[in-house]
Protein backbone atom coordinates (compact mmCIF):
# COMPACT_ATOMS: atom_id res chain seq x y z
CA UNK A 1 0.00 0.00 0.00
CA UNK A 2 2.95 2.40 1.18
CA UNK A 3 3.85 1.95 -2.45
CA UNK A 4 1.42 1.98 -4.29
CA UNK A 5 0.69 5.95 -2.55
CA UNK A 6 4.61 6.87 -3.45
CA UNK A 7 4.21 5.54 -7.07
CA UNK A 8 0.91 7.26 -7.54
CA UNK A 9 2.39 10.44 -6.16
CA UNK A 10 5.25 10.50 -8.97
CA UNK A 11 3.62 9.47 -11.71
CA UNK A 12 -0.18 10.19 -11.20
CA UNK A 13 -3.08 7.91 -13.56
CA UNK A 14 -6.67 7.76 -13.52
CA UNK A 15 -7.79 5.61 -11.39
CA UNK A 16 -9.24 2.12 -12.62
CA UNK A 17 -12.92 1.38 -12.35
CA UNK A 18 -13.67 -0.84 -9.54
CA UNK A 19 -15.03 -3.95 -11.72
CA UNK A 20 -12.16 -3.38 -13.56
CA UNK A 21 -10.71 -6.17 -12.19
CA UNK A 22 -6.69 -7.29 -13.07
CA UNK A 23 -6.67 -7.29 -16.55
CA UNK A 24 -6.98 -4.41 -17.49
CA UNK A 25 -3.19 -4.24 -18.30
CA UNK A 26 -4.21 -2.92 -21.74
CA UNK A 27 -5.18 0.61 -20.56
CA UNK A 28 -2.19 3.28 -19.95
CA UNK A 29 -3.34 4.11 -16.76
CA UNK A 30 -4.27 0.88 -15.33
CA UNK A 31 -2.33 -2.86 -15.22
CA UNK A 32 1.32 -3.46 -13.31
CA UNK A 33 3.79 -0.63 -13.52
CA UNK A 34 6.98 -1.17 -14.85
CA UNK A 35 9.97 -1.98 -12.27
CA UNK A 36 6.79 -4.16 -10.53
CA UNK A 37 6.82 -8.03 -9.71
CA UNK A 38 5.53 -10.27 -12.44
CA UNK A 39 3.63 -13.48 -12.02
CA UNK A 40 6.87 -15.21 -11.67
CA UNK A 41 8.04 -13.12 -9.04
CA UNK A 42 11.14 -11.98 -10.55
CA UNK A 43 11.84 -8.20 -10.18
CA UNK A 44 11.15 -6.02 -13.56
CA UNK A 45 13.77 -3.29 -13.83
CA UNK A 46 12.09 0.30 -14.15
CA UNK A 47 12.60 2.89 -16.37
CA UNK A 48 14.51 5.83 -15.10
CA UNK A 49 12.20 8.73 -13.78
CA UNK A 50 14.14 11.20 -16.05
CA UNK A 51 13.49 9.25 -18.96
CA UNK A 52 9.91 8.46 -18.29
CA UNK A 53 9.07 12.04 -18.43
CA UNK A 54 11.12 12.97 -21.82
CA UNK A 55 8.96 10.23 -23.28
CA UNK A 56 5.81 11.82 -22.19
CA UNK A 57 7.31 15.25 -23.17
CA UNK A 58 7.81 13.68 -26.38
CA UNK A 59 3.93 12.22 -26.73
CA UNK A 60 2.35 15.68 -26.23
CA UNK A 61 0.65 16.66 -29.36
CA UNK A 62 2.07 19.75 -30.95
CA UNK A 63 -0.25 22.30 -32.21
CA UNK A 64 0.03 24.05 -35.45
CA UNK A 65 -2.55 26.44 -36.60
CA UNK A 66 -4.65 25.94 -32.83
CA UNK A 67 -4.77 22.22 -34.54
CA UNK A 68 -3.04 19.35 -32.71
CA UNK A 69 -1.36 16.99 -35.16
CA UNK A 70 0.42 13.52 -34.68
CA UNK A 71 -2.05 12.02 -32.55
CA UNK A 72 -1.75 8.43 -32.71
CA UNK A 73 -4.93 7.07 -33.21
CA UNK A 74 -7.02 4.94 -30.72
CA UNK A 75 -5.68 7.68 -27.90
CA UNK A 76 -7.73 10.53 -26.82
CA UNK A 77 -6.22 13.94 -25.26
CA UNK A 78 -7.02 13.31 -21.83
CA UNK A 79 -4.88 10.02 -22.10
CA UNK A 80 -1.53 11.92 -23.10
CA UNK A 81 1.08 11.76 -20.01
CA UNK A 82 2.38 15.79 -19.96
CA UNK A 83 4.97 16.82 -17.08
CA UNK A 84 3.55 18.68 -14.12
CA UNK A 85 4.76 21.83 -15.35
CA UNK A 86 3.18 23.81 -18.23
CA UNK A 87 4.91 24.01 -21.36
CA UNK A 88 6.52 27.70 -22.13
CA UNK A 89 9.36 28.88 -24.17
CA UNK A 90 11.92 29.13 -21.09
CA UNK A 91 11.44 25.52 -20.07
CA UNK A 92 11.52 24.19 -23.14
CA UNK A 93 15.48 25.82 -23.42
CA UNK A 94 18.56 23.04 -23.26
CA UNK A 95 20.08 23.09 -20.32
CA UNK A 96 23.08 25.97 -20.78
CA UNK A 97 25.52 25.11 -17.53
CA UNK A 98 26.54 22.06 -19.06
CA UNK A 99 27.93 23.37 -22.10
CA UNK A 100 28.99 26.18 -19.78
CA UNK A 101 31.12 23.83 -18.47
CA UNK A 102 32.42 22.11 -21.20
CA UNK A 103 33.88 24.94 -22.74
CA UNK A 104 35.30 26.26 -19.58
CA UNK A 105 37.06 22.81 -18.84
CA UNK A 106 38.18 22.87 -22.72
CA UNK A 107 40.07 26.48 -21.74
CA UNK A 108 41.12 25.56 -18.67
CA UNK A 109 43.34 22.68 -20.12
CA UNK A 110 44.47 24.76 -23.16
CA UNK A 111 45.39 27.98 -20.39
CA UNK A 112 47.62 24.65 -18.82
CA UNK A 113 49.09 23.34 -21.90
CA UNK A 114 50.03 27.21 -22.94
CA UNK A 115 51.52 27.93 -19.48
CA UNK A 116 53.68 24.72 -19.44
CA UNK A 117 55.25 25.44 -23.16
CA UNK A 118 55.74 29.23 -21.99
CA UNK A 119 56.88 28.19 -18.29
CA UNK A 120 59.52 30.39 -16.82
CA UNK A 121 61.65 29.86 -13.33
CA UNK A 122 60.26 31.92 -10.84
CA UNK A 123 63.29 31.55 -8.52
CA UNK A 124 67.14 32.13 -9.76
CA UNK A 125 67.22 28.46 -7.92
CA UNK A 126 64.69 26.74 -10.11
CA UNK A 127 65.41 23.98 -12.86
CA UNK A 128 65.53 26.23 -15.82
CA UNK A 129 65.24 23.99 -18.42
CA UNK A 130 62.02 21.73 -16.42
CA UNK A 131 61.65 18.99 -19.47
CA UNK A 132 65.38 18.57 -19.72
CA UNK A 133 65.42 19.05 -23.42
CA UNK A 134 68.75 20.93 -23.32
CA UNK A 135 69.61 23.98 -25.84
CA UNK A 136 72.45 24.70 -27.86
CA UNK A 137 74.64 28.01 -26.60
CA UNK A 138 77.54 29.82 -27.50
CA UNK A 139 76.88 29.99 -31.18
CA UNK A 140 75.99 26.98 -31.84
CA UNK A 141 79.01 24.76 -30.54
CA UNK A 142 78.26 24.11 -27.28
CA UNK A 143 74.99 21.96 -26.09
CA UNK A 144 73.94 22.44 -22.69
CA UNK A 145 71.45 19.83 -20.27
CA UNK A 146 70.28 20.09 -16.68
CA UNK A 147 69.65 16.99 -14.85
CA UNK A 148 67.83 17.09 -11.43
CA UNK A 149 69.65 13.89 -9.64
CA UNK A 150 66.64 11.06 -8.87
CA UNK A 151 66.30 9.02 -5.69
CA UNK A 152 67.54 5.97 -7.89
CA UNK A 153 70.22 7.38 -9.41
CA UNK A 154 72.08 7.67 -5.86
CA UNK A 155 74.24 5.25 -5.07
CA UNK A 156 75.09 3.46 -1.18
CA UNK A 157 77.17 6.92 -0.48
CA UNK A 158 73.81 8.62 -0.60
CA UNK A 159 75.48 10.62 -3.74
CA UNK A 160 74.86 9.84 -7.58
CA UNK A 161 77.35 6.94 -8.62
CA UNK A 162 80.07 7.67 -10.81
CA UNK A 163 77.62 5.66 -13.51
CA UNK A 164 75.01 8.32 -13.34
CA UNK A 165 77.04 11.43 -14.04
CA UNK A 166 78.60 8.71 -16.84
CA UNK A 167 75.36 8.44 -18.72
CA UNK A 168 74.66 11.91 -18.35
CA UNK A 169 77.71 12.53 -19.68
CA UNK A 170 76.81 9.98 -22.90
CA UNK A 171 73.02 11.97 -22.99
CA UNK A 172 74.26 15.49 -24.01
CA UNK A 173 76.55 13.84 -26.59
CA UNK A 174 73.43 12.68 -28.36
CA UNK A 175 71.32 15.43 -27.88
CA UNK A 176 73.88 17.93 -29.15
CA UNK A 177 74.33 15.51 -32.65
CA UNK A 178 70.28 15.01 -32.62
CA UNK A 179 69.79 18.86 -31.98
CA UNK A 180 72.18 19.53 -35.02
CA UNK A 181 69.99 17.26 -37.15
CA UNK A 182 73.14 14.47 -37.82
CA UNK A 183 71.66 11.44 -36.29
CA UNK A 184 70.38 9.49 -38.95
CA UNK A 185 70.52 5.37 -37.92
CA UNK A 186 72.58 4.36 -34.86
CA UNK A 187 73.38 6.35 -32.36
CA UNK A 188 75.57 9.64 -32.93
CA UNK A 189 76.01 8.18 -36.97
CA UNK A 190 75.78 11.06 -39.59
CA UNK A 191 73.60 10.11 -42.95
CA UNK A 192 77.03 9.90 -44.43
CA UNK A 193 78.27 7.99 -41.66
CA UNK A 194 74.86 5.40 -42.32
CA UNK A 195 75.55 4.86 -45.69
CA UNK A 196 79.22 3.62 -45.01
CA UNK A 197 77.90 1.61 -42.03
CA UNK A 198 80.14 3.36 -39.72
CA UNK A 199 79.63 4.37 -35.98
CA UNK A 200 81.83 6.51 -33.86
CA UNK A 201 83.36 4.01 -30.53
CA UNK A 202 85.61 5.47 -27.97
CA UNK A 203 89.10 5.22 -27.12
CA UNK A 204 89.66 7.07 -24.40
CA UNK A 205 87.93 8.63 -21.58
CA UNK A 206 89.43 10.99 -18.28
CA UNK A 207 87.42 12.05 -15.71
CA UNK A 208 88.12 14.01 -12.62
CA UNK A 209 85.26 14.53 -10.38
CA UNK A 210 85.15 17.22 -7.54
CA UNK A 211 82.14 16.73 -6.04
CA UNK A 212 79.13 14.37 -6.39
CA UNK A 213 75.79 15.95 -6.04
CA UNK A 214 73.07 14.21 -3.94
CA UNK A 215 69.65 13.67 -4.34
CA UNK A 216 67.37 16.53 -5.55
CA UNK A 217 70.50 18.57 -6.91
CA UNK A 218 70.13 20.06 -10.92
CA UNK A 219 73.68 19.58 -12.25
CA UNK A 220 74.20 21.68 -15.50
CA UNK A 221 76.26 19.49 -18.26
CA UNK A 222 77.92 21.27 -21.29
CA UNK A 223 79.52 19.29 -23.63
CA UNK A 224 81.44 20.21 -27.34
CA UNK A 225 83.33 18.35 -30.00
CA UNK A 226 86.82 19.36 -31.33
CA UNK A 227 89.36 17.70 -33.89
CA UNK A 228 91.64 14.84 -32.66
CA UNK A 229 94.32 14.42 -35.35
CA UNK A 230 93.50 13.34 -38.77
CA UNK A 231 91.16 10.37 -38.15
CA UNK A 232 89.41 11.44 -34.55
CA UNK A 233 87.40 13.73 -32.63
CA UNK A 234 87.51 15.01 -28.84
CA UNK A 235 84.52 15.80 -26.83
CA UNK A 236 84.50 17.54 -23.62
CA UNK A 237 82.15 18.03 -20.93
CA UNK A 238 82.00 20.40 -18.03
CA UNK A 239 79.70 19.39 -15.38
CA UNK A 240 78.41 22.31 -12.67
CA UNK A 241 76.20 23.02 -10.13
CA UNK A 242 72.85 24.96 -11.66
CA UNK A 243 72.44 26.65 -8.43
CA UNK A 244 75.89 28.19 -7.14
CA UNK A 245 77.65 27.57 -10.53
CA UNK A 246 80.70 25.12 -9.23
CA UNK A 247 82.11 22.90 -11.30
CA UNK A 248 81.30 19.20 -10.15
CA UNK A 249 83.13 17.29 -12.61
CA UNK A 250 85.58 17.43 -15.83
CA UNK A 251 85.70 14.96 -18.69
CA UNK A 252 87.49 14.47 -21.85
CA UNK A 253 87.52 11.47 -24.23
CA UNK A 254 88.90 10.88 -27.79
CA UNK A 255 86.80 8.97 -30.30
CA UNK A 256 87.02 7.24 -33.75
CA UNK A 257 84.89 5.78 -36.45
CA UNK A 258 84.33 1.79 -36.69
CA UNK A 259 82.83 0.14 -39.30
CA UNK A 260 79.88 -1.52 -38.06
CA UNK A 261 79.84 -4.90 -40.29
CA UNK A 262 83.52 -6.03 -39.86
CA UNK A 263 84.01 -4.08 -36.47
CA UNK A 264 87.15 -2.65 -37.72
CA UNK A 265 88.58 0.83 -37.47
CA UNK A 266 87.81 2.98 -40.24
CA UNK A 267 88.89 6.63 -41.54
CA UNK A 268 86.83 9.48 -41.31
CA UNK A 269 85.26 9.93 -45.24
CA UNK A 270 85.30 13.44 -46.53
CA UNK A 271 81.62 13.23 -47.02
CA UNK A 272 81.74 12.37 -43.11
CA UNK A 273 84.19 15.09 -41.85
CA UNK A 274 81.87 18.13 -44.22
CA UNK A 275 79.24 16.96 -41.95
CA UNK A 276 80.86 17.41 -38.43
CA UNK A 277 83.87 19.95 -38.66
CA UNK A 278 81.61 23.22 -38.47
CA UNK A 279 80.41 21.88 -35.21
CA UNK A 280 84.62 21.67 -33.84
CA UNK A 281 85.80 24.01 -31.30
CA UNK A 282 89.17 25.05 -31.37
CA UNK A 283 89.87 24.76 -27.39
CA UNK A 284 92.35 22.94 -25.19
CA UNK A 285 90.86 19.68 -23.53
CA UNK A 286 89.57 20.25 -20.33
CA UNK A 287 91.37 17.69 -18.49
CA UNK A 288 95.52 17.48 -19.41
CA UNK A 289 96.30 14.17 -21.10
CA UNK A 290 97.36 11.74 -19.12
CA UNK A 291 100.02 10.06 -21.34
CA UNK A 292 100.99 7.68 -18.35
CA UNK A 293 101.61 4.25 -19.70
CA UNK A 294 98.53 1.76 -17.99
CA UNK A 295 100.68 -1.59 -17.35
CA UNK A 296 99.33 -5.11 -17.52
CA UNK A 297 97.59 -7.22 -15.03
CA UNK A 298 96.82 -11.39 -14.86
CA UNK A 299 96.30 -13.44 -12.00
CA UNK A 300 99.65 -13.24 -10.58
CA UNK A 301 100.25 -9.66 -10.35
CA UNK A 302 96.68 -8.66 -9.59
CA UNK A 303 95.74 -8.24 -5.51
CA UNK A 304 92.05 -8.63 -6.59
CA UNK A 305 90.46 -10.87 -9.31
CA UNK A 306 86.64 -11.10 -9.73
CA UNK A 307 85.63 -13.55 -12.40
CA UNK A 308 82.31 -15.11 -14.30
CA UNK A 309 81.27 -11.56 -15.27
CA UNK A 310 78.38 -11.68 -18.29
CA UNK A 311 76.55 -9.30 -19.88
CA UNK A 312 72.94 -8.93 -19.56
CA UNK A 313 70.68 -7.76 -22.81
CA UNK A 314 69.78 -4.60 -21.00
CA UNK A 315 73.47 -4.37 -21.21
CA UNK A 316 73.88 -3.61 -24.83
CA UNK A 317 73.28 -0.56 -26.88
CA UNK A 318 71.78 -0.26 -30.40
CA UNK A 319 74.87 -0.75 -31.81
CA UNK A 320 74.50 -4.39 -30.48
CA UNK A 321 77.79 -3.94 -27.92
CA UNK A 322 78.09 -3.38 -24.31
CA UNK A 323 77.61 0.50 -23.71
CA UNK A 324 80.78 1.97 -22.31
CA UNK A 325 79.62 2.96 -19.02
CA UNK A 326 78.87 -0.53 -18.38
CA UNK A 327 82.56 -1.08 -17.98
CA UNK A 328 83.37 1.15 -14.99
CA UNK A 329 80.81 -0.99 -13.10
CA UNK A 330 82.52 -3.71 -14.07
CA UNK A 331 86.04 -2.62 -13.02
CA UNK A 332 85.06 -1.83 -9.43
CA UNK A 333 83.57 -4.97 -8.91
CA UNK A 334 86.93 -6.48 -8.03
CA UNK A 335 88.14 -3.04 -6.17
CA UNK A 336 87.87 -3.94 -2.43
CA UNK A 337 85.80 -3.28 -0.24
CA UNK A 338 87.59 -0.97 1.84
CA UNK A 339 88.20 1.20 -0.80
CA UNK A 340 85.05 1.39 -1.90
CA UNK A 341 83.30 1.86 1.82
CA UNK A 342 86.00 4.55 2.87
CA UNK A 343 87.26 6.49 -0.42
CA UNK A 344 85.24 8.08 -3.19
CA UNK A 345 86.41 8.12 -7.14
CA UNK A 346 88.06 11.84 -7.27
CA UNK A 347 89.83 10.68 -11.09
CA UNK A 348 89.56 7.90 -13.70
CA UNK A 349 91.24 7.08 -17.22
CA UNK A 350 90.24 4.44 -19.28
CA UNK A 351 91.52 2.87 -21.94
CA UNK A 352 89.21 0.88 -24.47
CA UNK A 353 90.95 -1.80 -26.31
CA UNK A 354 88.12 -4.14 -27.65
CA UNK A 355 84.11 -4.21 -27.68
CA UNK A 356 82.79 -6.60 -24.99
CA UNK A 357 80.01 -8.53 -27.27
CA UNK A 358 76.66 -10.44 -25.84
CA UNK A 359 78.03 -13.78 -25.18
CA UNK A 360 81.43 -12.64 -24.28
CA UNK A 361 82.64 -13.93 -20.48
CA UNK A 362 84.76 -11.49 -18.25
CA UNK A 363 87.36 -10.79 -15.64
CA UNK A 364 87.94 -7.83 -13.53
CA UNK A 365 91.46 -7.37 -11.94
CA UNK A 366 92.55 -4.61 -9.67
CA UNK A 367 95.84 -3.63 -8.21
CA UNK A 368 96.38 -1.56 -5.29
CA UNK A 369 99.06 1.08 -5.05
CA UNK A 370 100.41 3.26 -1.95
CA UNK A 371 100.09 0.32 0.23
CA UNK A 372 100.52 0.89 4.18
CA UNK A 373 99.76 -1.21 7.26
CA UNK A 374 98.52 -4.44 6.88
CA UNK A 375 98.91 -4.44 2.32
CA UNK A 376 95.89 -1.85 2.80
CA UNK A 377 96.02 2.51 2.66
CA UNK A 378 95.55 3.93 5.49
CA UNK A 379 92.53 6.34 4.08
CA UNK A 380 94.66 8.92 2.48
CA UNK A 381 94.54 9.18 -1.49
CA UNK A 382 94.87 6.04 -3.31
CA UNK A 383 95.80 4.77 -7.08
CA UNK A 384 94.31 1.55 -8.34
CA UNK A 385 95.48 -0.12 -11.73
CA UNK A 386 92.16 -2.13 -13.34
CA UNK A 387 92.32 -4.67 -15.98
CA UNK A 388 89.23 -5.61 -17.91
CA UNK A 389 89.40 -8.92 -20.03
CA UNK A 390 88.23 -11.90 -21.67
CA UNK A 391 88.51 -15.11 -20.13
CA UNK A 392 91.17 -16.05 -22.92
CA UNK A 393 93.40 -13.06 -22.31
CA UNK A 394 92.04 -10.74 -24.72
CA UNK A 395 92.05 -6.92 -22.89
CA UNK A 396 88.86 -5.29 -23.44
CA UNK A 397 90.00 -1.94 -21.08
CA UNK A 398 92.45 -1.02 -19.45
CA UNK A 399 92.59 1.82 -16.62
CA UNK A 400 93.67 3.82 -13.61
CA UNK A 401 91.69 5.57 -10.81
CA UNK A 402 92.27 7.80 -8.14
CA UNK A 403 90.40 7.92 -4.45
CA UNK A 404 90.26 10.72 -1.81
CA UNK A 405 88.51 9.60 1.53
CA UNK A 406 85.31 10.33 2.32
CA UNK A 407 83.97 13.45 3.98
CA UNK A 408 81.67 14.21 6.70
CA UNK A 409 79.57 16.79 6.42
CA UNK A 410 78.42 18.56 9.17
CA UNK A 411 77.56 16.95 12.29
CA UNK A 412 76.22 12.85 11.81
CA UNK A 413 75.73 13.42 7.93
CA UNK A 414 77.23 11.89 4.91
CA UNK A 415 77.13 13.40 1.42
CA UNK A 416 74.45 15.84 3.25
CA UNK A 417 71.67 12.95 4.36
CA UNK A 418 71.66 12.23 8.21
CA UNK A 419 73.43 9.21 9.27
CA UNK A 420 72.54 6.83 12.23
CA UNK A 421 74.52 8.37 15.65
CA UNK A 422 74.61 5.81 18.51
Amino acid sequence: MMAAAATGALFPAANPPPDSGAKSSGNLGGGSLPGSIDARGLNVKKPAFGSLQAKANAQAPPKVNGTKVGVMDGFKDDEVISSHHPRTFINQLPDWSMLLAAITTIFLAAEKQWMMLDWKPKRPDMLADPFGLGKIVQDGFVFRQNFSIRSYEIGADRTASIETMMNHLQETALNQVKSAGLMHGGFGSTPEMSKRNLIWVVTKMQVVVDRYPTWGDVVQVDTWVAASGKNGMRRDWLVRDSTTGDVLMRASSLWVMMNKETRRLSKIPDEARAEIEGYFVDSPPVIDDDSRKLPKLDETTADYVRTGLTPRWSDLDVNQHVNNVKYIGWILESAPMQILEGCELAAMTLEYRRECRRDSVLQSLTSVLDKGVDDFPDFGNTECQHVLRLENGGEVVKGRTEWRPKLINGIGSLGGFPTDVA
